[in-house]
């Protein structure tokens, strides 16, 4: 591994983060922390979800938050859109990224959107056909693509399947997603050396949960494997409402450390991540923090500067 070479992180908190927390988040609340992630050095967000209010009543407010974010003409920010209502949506509050959510199992994408696995592959296939005709950026998810909570183990084979047919209808990069937090090391090196063998790595994202406390190693393993694009929540936010069991996301400011304690360059700063942490936690009422947050708060005691690492 070339010294500093760049990884790409993927700010999710915004909308997987939030999209389960029980404290309603105000436009405001989002705005803010938006901008503190933006301090930080972040030039990737997922911020939002066009998705029913009625599903996901936080992502209620997705047509008036986008076109307000801040500084978009430095910052790639995309919606997660689960239909052609969805994406309609999205065009039309001036969003040009957008991705889309394929599970790679039946019960989950009936439990998720309510549609079956096949008709979920023409409703995926057919939007980012639709975004790759009309000059918009797509990313499509494989989600529990090691684990269903309802199914059981997922194969690499089925993994391999769907990524080919998200790529082969034009979306530009495919999140491989550990959405319940299942994967271990060795599977996710043996998953990901596989798919960065067939497809190209750049086009890849690694998308993995803490549910067993791995995240940050499966993270270490999708990297030895050729990946260098990876989705990440602030304070370690998330879970998804539909899938039982699921902890956060990887937490950004661990995955930065991680990655710049070991010679990467990801352009993120961790004391600005630690600010947007504070912020997250007054936004849901509760402490945030990834792993590595006690070794931080030690650090600060010990040379009083609060500075931590930068990625």
């Amino acid at each position: 591994m070339a010294e500093q070479e760049f990884v790409s992180v993927n700010e999710v908190g915004l909308r997987d983060g939030l999209q389960n927390q029980s404290v309603q988040v105000p436009i405001e609340g989002k705005l803010r922390l938006a901008r503190a992630l933006a301090d930080a050095g972040l030039r990737s967000m997922e911020a939002t979800s066009f998705v029913s209010p009625r599903a996901v009543p936080q992502m209620a407010d997705a047509a008036e938050l986008f076109p307000a974010l801040p500084r978009p003409d430095e910052i790639d920010y995309s919606a997660l859109i689960p239909n052609r209502k969805g994406y309609e949506r999205a065009l039309e509050a001036g969003v040009r990224s957008v991705a889309v959510v394929l599970a790679a199992t039946d019960t989950m994408n009936r439990k998720n959107i309510n549609m079956s696995l096949a008709e979920t592959r023409r409703v995926c296939a057919d939007v980012v056909a639709r975004a790759k005709r009309d000059g918009v950026h797509s990313r499509a998810y494989v989600a529990v693509a090691f684990e269903c909570p309802y199914e059981g183990r997922v194969s690499a084979q089925r993994t391999t399947e769907l990524t080919e047919e998200m790529f082969g209808a034009g979306a530009d990069e495919v999140i491989i997603a550990d959405t319940i937090g299942a994967a271990n090391p060795s599977a996710s090196f043996d998953r990901f050396s596989g798919l960065a063998e067939r497809f190209d790595p750049e086009r890849l994202c690694a998308h993995f949960h803490d549910t067993r406390a791995l995240a940050l190693a499966n993270a270490w393993a999708a990297l030895h494997a050729g990946i260098r694009r990876f989705d990440s929540s602030i304070g370690g936010l998330g879970g998804c409402p539909f899938a039982p069991g699921a902890a956060g996301n990887v937490a950004t400011e661990d995955l930065v450390l991680m990655l710049g304690m070991c010679g990467f360059r990801t352009g993120i700063d961790v004391p600005g991540l630690r600010r947007a942490v504070e912020v997250a936690s007054e936004l849901v009422g509760r402490e945030l923090g990834g792993r590595m947050t006690a070794w931080l708060r030690s650090q600060d005691r010990r040379d009083g500067s609060g500075k931590g690492d930068a990625g």
